[in-house]
């Protein structure tokens, strides 16, 4: 047995310690694969539930992704709508706005869940984001959501592999975030600046870039791509397609960062060990 299949198996172990088990489930590779991972090795009397949040802070594709997923494999999904104003410290957009985001977004969750006999939750938090700044991470722990994964010591590229060899479609999937992240802290977060860095990164992706992040700078878009797609991107049918987009979602200007994409480009001023989000 390798290291992974032995992790894997620990995994199991972790996940077969709860009757009635409610996954969050983003979309994302960690959460898609706990899911489809939990599903595959449901024990008898046990069931799980697939929990997805519809928020303006989350791209309206990945919970139509999560949706279709869980029908195809017909895996039992609750999704749960949050307006703008429900979830804390959104808008203010502080250094800790993960927290309180996190913090006020599984509190509905644990709540609705609990009103549905659904006694336990768990994320797709996995080893790999332990160095990463993430104080929503202090909020999981508050609420005594469990990280599997983590529990597991299973990293990104092991999880990867792992979905890969269960041939689920999200194994190479591009890391994505909550779009509250594209926003510098201490500028104010609105539903019309998270509608518009979702249309203009939608229209970059359709275009064929699967990684990028659109960082809002008041009247600037500034693009972030891995630096091996710059050839594609600056062809002129290509420039004028993100450039019109962009005037549609309300920026005046479209900017390519020369620096490529990095993640958590928005915590590099903070001084502190891991500054990822």
């Amino acid at each position: 047995m390798n290291v992974l299949e032995k992790k894997l198996r620990s995994l199991e172990n972790l996940l077969s310690q709860h009757a009635n088990l409610g996954i969050a489930f983003s979309g994302g590779v960690d959460s898609t694969f706990l899911l489809a991972f939990a599903a595959a090795h449901l024990q008898e009397g046990r069931s799980i539930t697939a929990i997805t949040v519809s928020a303006p802070n989350f791209a309206p594709d990945e919970v139509e992704f999560a949706k279709d997923f869980c029908e195809n494999r017909g895996i039992r999904h609750m999704i749960i709508a949050m307006d703008f104003n429900s979830i804390e410290g959104l808008s203010e957009n502080t250094e800790e706005r993960c927290y309180f985001c996190k913090r006020s977004i599984f509190s509905t969750v644990k709540r609705i869940a609990g009103d549905n006999n659904i006694p336990v939750i768990a994320d797709g938090t996995n080893l790999d984001d332990q160095g990463d700044y993430r104080p929503g991470k202090k909020a999981l722990l508050e609420l005594g959501v469990l990280s599997p994964l983590l529990e597991a010591d299973l990293t990104k590229e092991e999880i990867r592999q792992a979905a890969f060899d269960m041939d689920l479609p999200v194994w190479n999937k591009p890391a994505y975030a909550c779009l509250a992240s594209r926003v510098p802290y201490g500028e104010p977060i609105t539903e019309e600046k998270l509608g518009a860095i979702y249309l203009v990164e939608k229209e970059i992706r359709d275009l064929g870039f699967s990684q990028v992040r659109v960082r809002h700078h008041g009247d600037i878009a500034r693009i972030e791509l891995l630096t091996e797609d710059f050839t594609s991107f600056v062809s002129p049918e290509i420039t004028e397609k993100i450039d019109r987009a962009a005037k549609i979602a309300g920026f005046r200007y479209a900017a390519l960062d020369l620096s490529g994409y990095r993640m958590g480009n928005m915590n590099t001023h903070l001084e502190r060990i891991g500054d990822h989000e």
